[in-house]
């Protein structure tokens, strides 16, 4: 959870600020700042009901979307009837899909709640989504593309700005730094698969949280493309030092997104 395991907060009561406050953790960008308009048009938002946002999600092609596992099948997380998906630009949204027009849930086989590995889903749309300068798709890096230590990449999305906060109300975004797997490893004690990713700084101070989980992180390749890296998908706190964020590491399921999506 975003503060604890999956960063998926879901099932609480509503805080005096109105927004939800449980005890799986969703997460939201830490030490980020307002996203300019128009300049993730791959982001989105999973809503539901009166709880409003409770995961991210990118857009990968005119049909599909990929996510985290643990905003469907963990414990108290969101009902597929009463999920609503927004693809929003900061606040303004551009384009809104509800459940109905999603055909197609589908979660990782071997997706394990009690790791957090495998945390991705994809979510097929029954009608093609219409690009436009505020809609587009974020490139997935096939097996082979490497994304080597120190790369500055960035996460985004509407979560808490600090940990048991409130959600952001424009979308955010932080800048992080790919994070050596060994190194994350010795952090975390061993709880770091090869399906997963870790990114942040390890002095602390900026992260993903509460509310972003499902959503990208982005890196840019050549002819400055941008690529999704990792999906946000747990970590301890949120940007507490030496704790980093550990992501969905895309590059390694990427014959399975392949073979799902055609």
């Amino acid at each position: 959870n975003r503060s604890d395991r999956p960063r998926l907060l879901v099932g609480g009561s509503p805080s005096s600020s109105g927004t939800v406050e449980t005890e799986i953790s969703k997460t939201r960008i830490v030490g980020g700042e307002d996203a300019r308009f128009g300049k993730w048009p791959w982001q989105a938002s999973l809503q539901m009901g009166a709880l409003g946002h409770v995961c991210g999600a990118s857009v990968i092609s005119n049909r599909w979307l990929v996510s985290a596992a643990h905003c469907f099948l963990d414990s108290d997380s969101l009902r597929y009837e009463e999920m609503t998906l927004f693809q929003s630009i900061c606040s303004l949204i551009t384009l809104q899909i509800t459940l109905n027009n999603l055909q197609r849930i589908i979660v990782h086989p071997q997706y394990d709640q009690s790791v957090s590995d495998y945390d991705i889903a994809l979510l097929e749309m029954e009608t093609p989504v219409l690009f436009s300068e505020l809609v587009q798709p974020i490139c997935l890096p096939s097996t082979s593309r490497v994304f080597l230590y120190g790369t500055v990449c960035y996460v985004t999305g509407w979560g808490a700005i600090k940990e048991n906060s409130h959600l952001a109300k424009t979308l955010q975004e932080a800048r992080v730094r790919m994070i050596n797997q060994s190194v994350c490893n010795k952090l975390y004690d061993d709880l770091i698969t090869s399906r997963m990713l870790c990114a942040g700084n390890l002095n602390g101070g900026v992260d993903a949280c509460q509310g972003d989980s499902g959503g990208p992180l982005a890196c840019t390749g050549r002819s400055n493309r941008w690529y999704l890296a990792g999906i946000v998908s747990w970590g301890e706190g949120c940007a507490r030092r030496n704790r980093p964020g550990v992501y969905t590491k895309v590059t390694a399921l990427y014959d399975w997104i392949r073979h799902n999506t055609n």
